[in-house]
């Protein structure tokens, strides 16, 4: 696939989430200069030199600065390109030599060191100039290049468990704890993933963190513009396509922003929109329309449809943000900003091949925005205040209207077994649901240099969500043909009609960062409050009262949860060039409000007949936090100026997680239930190079190795093999993303202003499944067991730089797995363990069809 068209405009931003510059100022007898000025050039932040010499600059936006020292009688030193990143402290020490001549200024570049020998824990800051030269378009991309994730999972946890912030306030969807909105590279001035043990600032996580810190405006305009069409060009086994037509608008992508001053005094501006088209690379035929009405008696099929070739899945997206910083204060910031995503989609549906105006499409609605206040109290006190609505929509339906009469022109899908393979040939899919969550967040942090070695962090936040999901009226079919409505007020099936749920959660920490010469400790705690404000059934043999002769019952209230996680973190060098660090920490994380909602009310019971068993899974608003307990071990080694090694062993022992109870009822009848039963523990280590660049190349380069156990993947698998008639609890199995073998390497080779070109390889070793008994593994085979195949992935970009009627343009080409490689860790034939091929041909037939198997 290759991405073709213009670029133009970088620059750098001021963002929300800061970092801290500290330093000694000497002379050059190492004497220390009291009351030497430090001024961040262009900006109103500043130190001056204690009577030791020593400084601090708090609440720094991340970005690279140019920094002056001065003191009457000695030359003015200024250091340019000084990175300073969220969270972090950079530490520069200055020597300043007498004056000789009056204005005397020495300007010199600074070097980053190669390693960062001050972390306590395992942190990939990547920053917008890196951004700009990889083959990556989303945040998702940045993050999934970061060593220990794999598909989502950090360091082995399962999906959900890790915490998106967008300028340091969190954006996860309480539903599933996911994050839904899609922030382009343009908009990224950092992005910061936390992939080892953080800092007790962080909650409701127990993976990771990702910290995103947008670009904002300056005080001078800019604008930025990016497009680019393509098609996909490789057909990955003669499988993956219906036909080799070329499309070159099948993927698009048009954004545009704009930033600067908006004539207010020292208010600034940024607005942002993007569209994104992506038709994906398989088509389906409309050879049948939903109205077409077959005779599956006599098998007389009747196609009405045009024969065009449609996607059978889609996205189409737009997305924006508006920010707006006031600074008319030198001690006081104001922001406000908007960011939304609104994506129309359609999930891939082999079944609908033959009649794809029949699947089902979705929406997604996602909105952010909110007031953010930062104070500077005093040069080694500042607060931060943020407010946050988020609100996230989503709808499941082949026609919004719960009414439309298309559904009853329509009817069910349906097909037949021995015609196209028994894909639909009628019908439309009446699956429907809808999930709506509208939070607010409240968040509020003040942080001290409260000595010259104690930088202190309190802070505090709620939320409140307002949830609301289910099925938005339920269509069905009784009789095969026949449609009928109804609008879910009482039990039918196993569907939930759509109920409202208004959850609070709570949490307050403290942090201090001490950094004794050169050694470093980060400790805090962090107490967390959760309470579902639900009811539950106080009688689970009884749940919903409908069981003869048996005690009757009234529901019961959930009892708030609370939990206390310490954390600490420690950094030694053992040289000028060389540091170990240890860490620690308890995490909690409550599953997302979708699982402990869902048929909470056991109401579905009420059916449920003597010695029946409904493995249908109901949801528990009454249970603990999920709990993680994480140790990291590392060492870090500037082996040259340019060359830096990072060095980690992480083991995780994860508790409570969420998974399913089996529970009887007085009449002998069994269903199944959430709760706190599920554990795993995850061991790995990961080696990292860091090639700075010498001449024009740079490089990155790391290796994972990591074993993720457990005795569930999903919380409902217990369920899913107790109704199999399989052992429901085996013992630790590797978990369904056990990728024991990943290495990422990014080469890049660039020459500012002129050209860049950048490689991206990835590889992972095959992700487990569990083979078919009876099949050519052998019999009676544990489950996960087999292993699907390896992989190998490599993406490129490159563009070139020129000027064009006093603009910076370019052009560039984007290629996505330009070997054509096979990413085998989605579907295998459990008697192969191969996606091509099954040992059951006839039995397999409409899978080995399926082009996106």
């Amino acid at each position: 696939m290759i991405l073709i068209f213009l670029l133009s405009v970088y620059s750098v931003a001021y963002a929300g989430t800061t970092g801290k510059l500290s330093g000694r100022v000497l002379d050059k007898q190492k004497e220390p200069l009291p009351g030497a000025s430090i001024v961040l050039v262009g900006t109103t932040l500043g130190a001056a030199a204690d009577l030791d010499g020593y400084y601090n600059i708090l609440n720094i936006p991340p970005g690279t600065y140019r920094v002056q020292y001065s003191i009457i009688g000695y030359q003015t030193m200024v250091i340019q390109n000084i990175l300073i990143t969220s969270d972090k402290t950079t530490i520069q020490n200055v020597e300043l030599s007498e004056e000789t001549l009056a204005g005397e200024e020495v300007v010199v570049t600074a070097q980053r060191p190669v390693v960062e020998t001050n972390l306590t824990s395992s942190v990939a800051t990547v920053t917008s100039e890196n951004i700009a030269t990889l083959p990556v378009q989303e945040l998702n991309d940045v993050v999934n290049l970061q060593a220990g994730v794999v598909d989502g999972h950090f360091r082995g946890g399962r999906l959900g468990e890790v915490q998106y912030q967008i300028n340091g306030v969190t954006v996860n969807n309480p539903y599933d704890n996911s994050s839904t909105l899609r922030i382009d590279r343009s908009l990224l001035q950092e992005v910061q993933v936390i992939s080892g043990t953080f800092d007790a600032e962080y909650g409701q996580a127990m993976s990771g963190v990702v910290n995103a810190v947008l670009k904002t405006g300056s005080d001078y305009f800019k604008w930025n513009a990016e497009a680019f069409a393509s098609d996909y060009m490789f057909t990955s086994g003669d499988r993956r396509r219906v036909d080799d037509e070329f499309r070159p608008l099948s993927l698009q992508n048009y954004q545009l922003s704009v930033s600067g001053p908006t004539g207010l005094p020292k208010t600034y501006f940024i607005v942002s929109g993007r569209r994104y088209v992506n038709d994906g690379y398989i088509y389906g035929i409309r050879a049948f329309n939903p109205t077409d009405r077959a005779d599956f008696e006599t098998r007389v099929f009747t196609p009405t449809g045009d024969s065009a070739e449609v996607p059978l899945e889609y996205s189409h997206e737009w997305s924006g943000l508006v920010k707006i910083t006031n600074r008319s204060w030198n001690s006081l910031e104001l922001s406000y900003q908007a960011l939304g995503n609104w994506i129309d989609n359609k999930r891939y549906n082999f079944g609908f091949f033959y009649n794809p105006d029949g699947a089902s499409k979705q929406r997604t609605y996602s909105f952010v925005h909110g007031l953010d206040v930062t104070h500077t109290v005093s040069k080694n006190t500042f607060y931060n205040l943020s407010f946050r609505q988020n609100l996230f929509d989503y709808q499941d339906f082949v026609y919004e209207d719960f009414y439309d009469a298309r559904y009853d022109a329509a009817g069910p899908a349906k097909g037949d077994a021995n015609y196209n393979i028994g894909l639909t040939v009628q019908g439309v899919d009446l699956t429907r649901f809808k999930q709506r969550t509208n939070s607010y967040v409240f968040k509020g942090s003040l942080t001290s240099q409260v000595k010259r070695d104690h930088l202190l962090k309190i802070g505090a936040e709620f939320q409140y969500s307002d949830l609301r999901f289910g099925v938005p009226g339920l269509i069905y079919s009784p009789g095969g043909t026949l449609i009928e409505r109804r609008l879910v007020s009482t039990p039918l099936f196993s569907f939930q009609e759509l109920e409202t749920y208004k959850p609070i959660a709570f949490s307050v920490y403290a942090q201090d960062q001490i950094e004794w010469q050169d050694l470093i400790v980060r400790a805090g705690a962090r107490w967390e409050y959760f309470d579902a404000r639900a009811t539950l059934p106080s009688d689970l043999q009884n749940p919903a009262n409908a069981i003869a002769g048996a005690p009757l019952s009234s529901p019961k209230a959930t009892t708030a949860k609370s939990s206390l996680a310490p954390r600490i973190g420690v950094s030694y060098p053992i040289s000028t060039t060389a540091a170990l660090f240890f860490a620690y920490g308890h995490f909690y994380q409550y599953p997302g409000l979708g699982q402990l909602f869902n048929n909470s009310d056991y109401s579905l019971l009420s059916e449920l007949q003597a010695g029946a068993s409904n493995y249908s899974v109901f949801g528990n608003p009454d249970i603990k936090p999920e709990r993680t307990v994480q140790y990291e071990f590392g060492y870090k080694h500037a082996i040259t100026d340019f060359l830096g090694l990072d060095f980690s062993i992480f083991y995780k022992d994860i508790r409570d997680l969420l998974g399913v109870e089996f529970i009887s009822t007085y009449a002998a009848a069994e269903y199944a239930r959430l709760t706190n039963v599920d554990f795993g523990n995850v061991l790995g280590f990961t080696v990292a190079l860091d090639q700075r660049r010498l001449g024009l190349i740079s490089t990155m380069l790391d290796y994972t190795w990591q074993r993720a156990q457990g005795n569930s993947s999903d919380p409902r698998e217990t369920a899913t093999r107790a109704s199999a008639g399989e052992d429901p609890r085996p013992r630790q199995v590797p978990l369904n993303w056990d990728q024991r073998h990943t290495l990422n390497a990014t080469i890049t080779m660039d020459k500012p202003g002129n050209f860049s070109l950048s490689t991206i390889i990835r590889y992972g070793g095959g992700q487990p499944f569990t083979p078919e008994i009876g099949s050519g593994f052998g019999a009676d085979l544990e489950a996960n067991s087999g292993r699907k195949p390896a992989f190998v992935l490599v993406d490129v970009r490159a563009e070139k730089f020129f000027k064009l009627a006093g603009f910076d343009m370019s052009v560039f080409g984007r290629g996505f797995n330009v070997l054509d490689g096979r990413f085998s860790n989605g579907f295998v034939f459990s008697n192969t363990g191969s996606p091509d091929y099954s040992l059951n041909p006839e039995t397999d037939r409409t899978t080995l069809a399926n082009p996106n198997r």
